[in-house]
């Protein structure tokens, strides 16, 4: 009966994952409000601004030349502007082929400084990048001297690498784990349950959360590798649980049912643990960070109904070689000069502290791409020439008159001035530039401002006034292009200054909006996330570990070993000087939750086989009977993720290594800092 029930749970997960193949939309979905939905309050600001001050997105399409001013240069500019004209969603295209660079308004957009290139503007519609850039791509195609730059274009390069590594990552992920399940059981019955269990899960989760109108996105593109490390969790401890129970005569006739009943009560302590990390994650405002709380929520429970439901039929006589006792091969595994052991830990640990404070949670937005990557170059020119980020400005006079009067236009002319010196900004554009052109024009000398707002707020000129200056006059919109290469202090701190400027003009700031303030409010979140998430999850560990243990002396030496991997790999990225955004950001929690489980697992076989012995070898036997598992499930964890490190996108890079960092930590913390550690609570430390 149980040789069909593998064929059975076999042919379950393969029609499981077609059926998610054929059906379920896999393209990750990127935001080009950078990674908020409609109704989170950072996004609030943003979008009264636009709707207060409607304008199109732009792209920047910056072309190179020896010479901008020859009539080769400006042929080769037409041209490129006409094919851009005719790709879909371009509403209106402004170069110098046929706007005059020497007007304020087109000299800051056309002309960037150093006089090796110009600029081309296209105005974009709400087209979806994923339609529109590859019409602006093909309208530069053969062109090796265009780069391209915007909101929408930087959204679909990161879209693109998302899929990318969703699909090749995943699947290599699943081969490695494989072929190294493969090394460490030798039998390819237990590669073929493994394999089956955990795209079992994989499948249900995606098909789920699909239909809980959830779409791949920034961080649930890894939630293949992590429900399958999820499962592959339990199942490496059922398995050491029945490997043990085969070699002894005692364990009784139905081994597979004996060693799910006595693995499955730490299997749900882990569970609860890791459940409430990504129910923890529903309380955050940015939306990638609450679908991974909703996704690997879901996870976690599939992961633990499908290990203990598909994975034991594979479980039977001849599935591995049971006759080695793990016990004899322990012998590497420390056992004196615990006190040593446990001070170098300690001072590795307390060395790395201070790098949880030099953590970089608001990182540069060229941050995302490679250094030396074709998309990176390009940034790094238009950001050095103009900026890169968008970032909206409302001002108003602080005595309350109006924008059209030549007082408020002196001040905002000095806001201008201001902002135009500051090393962080870019170009750009305010009501005072928009009069600066329109005064450039025949007879515009006879109207005041107000009169040449309202004629520019006709449909001949676009109404480009109404996208600068409010229906009432009362406010002014200043549209900054930010510059991302060369910041040292955060979002947040450029911001303030530039908040100060406008108060020494004479001016208030009513609302701040754009790509560039949305980054550092999620910046913030990371922040906020890692905090409140990762002291959440140790507090939450602390009652858990007292009902695992029973015991105040086990229990605090397992929350100082678990607080231990978290500092070892924030620290460690901190001194590194590595960005943490927001898809490395969870890599923490989940090298946690793989600490979690082992040393729950430890502690529960140590309560066990304790009867009246010295904790030390309660805790020397369980971590005898445990090693294999611990590091098998460790090594499995590190192919997997290492994967992560060859991919082109480096979050994704930064977040596979994070996570191998703090599974080998959490390895070491329960193999040897807390074995010793509780020794040493218990006051019997024999060295």
């Amino acid at each position: 009966m149980r040789r069909n029930q593998e064929w059975v749970f076999a042919a379950l997960a393969v029609i499981l994952v077609g059926a998610v193949v054929a059906w379920v939309d896999l393209s990750p979905r990127v935001e080009s409000d950078f990674f908020f939905s409609a109704n989170d309050p950072q996004l609030r600001a943003t979008v009264e601004i636009t709707e207060r001050f409607p304008s199109p997105d732009q792209l920047v399409i910056r072309v190179a030349g020896p010479d901008i001013g020859s009539p080769a240069y400006r042929a080769g500019i037409d041209t490129v502007s006409r094919r851009l004209r005719g790709a879909p969603g371009v509403e209106a295209v402004y170069s110098i082929a046929r706007d005059d660079p020497e007007s304020p308004l087109w000299g800051r957009l056309l002309l960037p400084p150093g006089g090796a290139a110009t600029n081309i503007i296209a105005q974009v519609g709400d087209l979806d990048p994923a339609r529109l850039v590859p019409g602006i791509e093909q309208a530069v195609a053969g062109r090796t001297d265009i780069e391209i730059s915007g909101v929408p274009y930087v959204v679909e390069l990161i879209r693109r690498s998302l899929r990318h590594d969703f699909v090749i990552f995943s699947l290599a992920a699943l081969l490695v784990f494989a072929v190294v399940v493969q090394v460490v059981y030798r039998s390819g019955r237990l590669v073929a349950g493994t394999l089956s269990a955990c795209l079992t899960a994989c499948a249900l989760t995606v098909s789920i959360t699909d239909l809980a109108g959830m779409r791949i996105g920034l961080l649930t593109a890894n939630i293949v590798t992590i429900v399958f490390v999820l499962t592959l969790s339990h199942i490496v401890f059922i398995t050491s649980n029945w490997r043990r129970l085969s070699a002894d005569p005692s364990a009784g006739a139905d081994l597979v049912a004996h060693a799910k009943r006595e693995t499955f009560p730490a299997s749900i302590w882990c569970a609860v643990t890791t459940l409430s990390g990504f129910l923890s994650l529903l309380l955050a405002s940015a939306r990638p960070l609450r679908d991974l709380g909703l996704a690997g929520a879901i996870g976690t429970v599939v992961a633990l109904a499908t290990a203990y439901a598909v994975y034991p039929a594979f479980l039977h006589a001849g599935s591995v070689d049971t006759r080695s006792d793990a016990r004899e091969h322990a012998g590497w595994l420390p056992v004196r000069h615990g006190t040593r052991w446990l001070a170098g830990i300690a001072v590795v640990v307390v060395a790395l502290i201070p790098g949880v404070l030099r953590l970089s949670t608001d990182p540069s937005l060229l941050s995302y791409f490679g250094r030396h990557s074709t998309i990176r170059r390009g940034l790094d020119a238009v950001d050095a020439d103009g900026g890169s980020s968008p970032l909206y400005m409302v001002v108003r006079d602080s005595g309350g008159r109006r924008v059209d009067t030549d007082a408020v236009h002196r001040a905002m002319w000095t806001f201008q001035d201001a902002l135009e010196a500051d090393r962080s900004v870019g170009v750009v554009l305010s009501p005072v530039i928009i009069l600066a052109h329109a005064r450039q024009q025949p007879l515009a000398g006879f109207f005041g401002w107000r009169q040449l707002l309202d004629i520019l707020d006709q449909p001949l000129f676009h109404r480009i006034a109404a996208s600068f200056v409010t229906a009432d006059r009362q406010e002014g919109l200043f549209f900054l292009r930010m510059r991302e290469a060369g910041r040292e202090t955060s979002r947040a701190a450029v911001v303030a200054r530039l908040r100060a400027m406008a108060l020494r003009a004479g001016l208030e700031v009513t609302a701040v909006g754009g790509a560039y303030e949305l980054q550092a409010q999620l910046g913030r979140l990371i922040g906020k996330s890692l905090r409140f998430g990762l002291g959440g999850l140790v507090l939450l560990f602390i009652g858990v570990a007292f009902v695992v243990s029973r015991s105040v002396s086990w229990t605090l030496p397992m929350v100082a070993c678990l607080t231990a991997i978290p500092i070892v790999v924030l620290g460690t990225i901190g001194w590194a000087g590595v960005p943490v955004d927001i898809i490395t950001s969870p890599a923490a929690n989940v090298a946690l939750a793989m600490g979690v489980d082992s040393m729950i697992h430890l502690v529960m076989r140590a309560r066990r086989v304790r009867d009246h012995g010295s904790v030390w070898d309660a805790v020397a036997q369980a971590r005898a009977d445990l090693w294999r598992p611990i590091l098998g499930a460790t090594l499995i964890i590190c192919a997997g993720f290492g994967l992560f490190s060859l991919s082109a996108f480096p979050p994704t890079q930064r977040f596979g290594v994070a996570v191998i960092l703090g599974t080998l930590t959490a390895a070491v913390m329960t193999l040897v800092a807390l074995p010793f550690a509780l020794r040493w609570a218990a006051g019997r430390v024999r060295e």
